[in-house]
């Protein structure tokens, strides 16, 4: 006796279980066990961030936005005002022109910040594209499963008409001996 999932993989995919790639043989099984496929995708990826990856997506969405630019803004306009009033007060600048130490400071930090928000996006891209195979696999049994659903109907169908068939040449046979013959 053959088992659900492989009967499943040979009526829909049209070969056994073994010779289908892993989401094919997934998608088999759940139509044979009648289980459901969807998940919520970004709960599994709650559960499994670690606290770097946390603060890696927190400095890339904080490094991309207005605040931050404004907040930046500021800073370099502080640092040049400050650097002014000392050489007017004083003749003497803790970054005199052309603002080295400025440069060295903003230097590092963009050196810092760029592989901190690389690695947040390579873990974006990790979590779109198990979203992508978990929506391929979804439309995958979804698209099966409307298969199935049209080889039922057409079967009720068929049956439908051969019993409509059967029953009007009942009927046909009840009006011939109902009608005399002349």
């Amino acid at each position: 006796m053959t088992r659900p999932d492989e009967d499943a993989a040979r009526k829909l995919f049209g070969e056994s279980l073994g010779a289908l790639d892993e989401t094919a043989r997934k998608v088999a099984r759940h139509i044979a066990g009648r289980k459901h496929i969807a998940r919520d995708t970004s709960r599994d990826d709650r559960e499994s961030t670690r606290f770097g990856d946390r603060a890696a997506d927190a400095v890339a969405a904080f490094g991309g936005s207005w605040p931050f630019i404004f907040i930046f803004f500021a800073v370099l306009a502080g640092w040049v005002a400050v650097n002014a009033l000392l050489l007017a007060r004083t003749g003497s600048t803790f970054d005199p022109y052309p603002y080295i130490l400025l440069n060295l400071c903003l230097s590092m930090l963009a050196a810092i910040q760029a592989p901190i928000i690389l690695m947040s996006q390579n873990r974006q891209a990790d979590k779109d594209r198990r979203a992508a195979l978990h929506d391929y696999e979804v439309n995958l049994k979804a698209e099966l499963e409307i298969m199935l659903l049209h080889e039922k109907m057409d079967l009720m169908r068929g049956q439908q008409w051969n019993d409509l068939v059967a029953l009007q040449n009942r009927q046909l046979e009840l009006l011939e001996r109902l009608t005399p013959r002349t």
